[in-house]
């Protein structure tokens, strides 16, 4: 098992544009050219954040639910990119989205926590990255599992990718609590114990499921170091 000692630093993925951490911000799915041109616009307006997220492709628990927009999203995103200078992150689960994506000038990949979730999977979209230079957040799985998740990560890091980053965020719970994930952060203390080279940010969206907790979630992640949001 590697050390991932040399994984690239944010600070260097984007010369020029000084990103030093990871600020992502966006809407879960690209809906209409409309929303995703309007939600950009007021990112840049009202933030400093440079990176805008959209699902283009969206893995749904039962068929007949919105499954995305496909193609013609990354059309949207190409716009926006051009318009706005964000840069611009997809979650890719087959190597026909990785495909897509770099050809619509995609600057950000993610693996979504279900494909995380399967080795065979991940193995499949590592080989289709091979030679391909963007970085890649790769979500956790959505069971605690840590091995799972460094698993994806040392498959894409064996295939030659060193701009590589972890996403906290959080795990299913059965159970009925407070917040759409559990955080469980002793998963992400011990991730960051046994690769400290290893950017990691939270996704405080995916955990509160609400407003209400947003806040206390960021700053908790702030207060345990991570690289961004």
């Amino acid at each position: 098992m590697s050390d991932l000692k040399d994984i690239v630093p944010i600070s260097e993925w984007f010369p020029g544009k000084n990103i030093t951490e990871l600020l992502i911000a966006g809407p879960c799915s690209a809906e209409s050219e409309e929303q995703v041109m309007e939600t950009g616009k007021e990112i840049i307006k009202h933030t400093d954040i440079k990176i805008y997220r959209a699902g283009i492709w969206k893995p749904r628990t039962r068929p007949g639910s919105f499954e995305g927009v496909g193609l013609e999203g990354l059309k949207w995103l190409q716009k926006l990119k051009k318009e706005t200078g964000l840069l611009t992150a997809v979650e890719v689960a087959y190597p026909e989205h990785i495909k897509a994506c770099i050809e619509h000038d995609v600057d950000i990949l993610w693996i979504g926590a279900r494909t995380t979730a399967n080795p065979f999977s991940v193995e499949e979209l590592a080989n289709a990255l091979v030679g391909v230079d963007k970085p890649i957040l790769v979500k956790n799985p959505v069971n605690p599992d840590l091995s799972l998740w460094i698993g994806a990560i040392e498959r894409l890091y064996k295939k030659g990718i060193r701009k590589i980053a972890g996403v906290h965020r959080g795990f299913y719970p059965f159970e009925k609590t407070i917040f759409r994930n559990i955080p469980k952060w002793e998963i992400v203390i011990e991730l960051k114990r046994k690769f400290p080279h290893l950017p990691i940010i939270t996704d405080p969206s995916h955990i509160s499921g609400t407003v209400k907790y947003l806040r206390e979630i960021s700053q908790k992640a702030m207060d345990l170091n991570m690289n961004g949001l």
